[in-house]
């Protein structure tokens, strides 16, 4: 209980200080930060959680790997725009992956047959507002971005849409208190990722950075909530 709540006092100094430095417009020391975020709430999981969702963690080794090399990205020199950026596609790759296993675990979670038996409708609504989404979001950077960065952007927001239908749908099917967690931290991871591809490509006002940032914590924290609980039987609905 003690280095529990060590680990959850570190968690939130380390937030703050994150938070501090976007404000401040600090970002490679905010790079730094959210690179001990991913450690430490990682090691909270591995203590806290007795049993450990492969995929979760899983999701949480790739996406502090990602932060790993965006931090890294920070302290070395900017790669010219004729040569190809290694960082950049395999950092969003590796946040791809991380996005990937996050929807696994609610996949192997549900069944499937079932769930589109029941919900058709809504799928099909769903699946028509996720291409109408991605293709708008990501044509806003399209005179920004190269053939092959734009493929990759198209991707990433694509993955992004799902995370977020799936946790609707998987809220939806079980309507409980893990369930809700899971669908609050995607819509906040949503909003983050809308907002900070409005700060990379529309309109670089810091405001907009903070609030990213921000809204990324409240999604890490909805997600370790969500991994201190386990499902309840479909009966408790009836």
């Amino acid at each position: 209980m003690v280095i529990q709540r060590i680990l959850i006092g570190i968690l939130i100094i380390l937030a703050v200080l994150f938070l501090g430095f976007q404000i401040y417009g600090l970002e490679a020391t905010a790079s730094g930060m959210r690179v001990l975020i991913l450690v430490f709430l990682t090691v909270l999981y591995f203590y806290r959680v007795k049993e450990k969702r492969l995929y979760f963690l899983s999701f949480l080794i790739a996406f502090t790997f990602a932060e790993i090399l965006s931090f890294i990205s920070w302290q070395t020199p900017v790669v010219p725009r004729n040569q190809f950026d290694f960082p950049y596609y395999i950092g969003n790759s590796l946040y791809i992956i991380a996005y990937s296993l996050l929807i696994l675990q609610m996949v192997s979670s549900m069944n499937l047959v079932e769930v589109v038996k029941k919900y058709p409708f809504h799928i099909l609504i769903l699946i028509v507002l996720d291409v109408f989404c991605v293709v708008v979001v990501t044509n806003t950077a399209m005179d920004k971005l190269s053939y092959h960065e734009y493929n990759l952007e198209f991707i990433y927001n694509s993955v992004i849409m799902v995370l977020l239908t799936v946790s609707l749908i998987n809220y939806i099917d079980k309507e409980d208190k893990k369930a809700i967690n899971l669908l609050i931290g995607c819509i906040f991871i949503f909003f983050s990722e809308v907002i900070q591809l409005a700060y990379f490509y529309v309109s670089a006002i810091n405001l907009l950075n903070v609030i990213c940032s921000l809204f990324l914590i409240v999604a890490f924290l909805f997600f370790y909530l969500q991994s201190l609980r386990d499902y309840e039987p479909q009966e408790a609905h009836i």
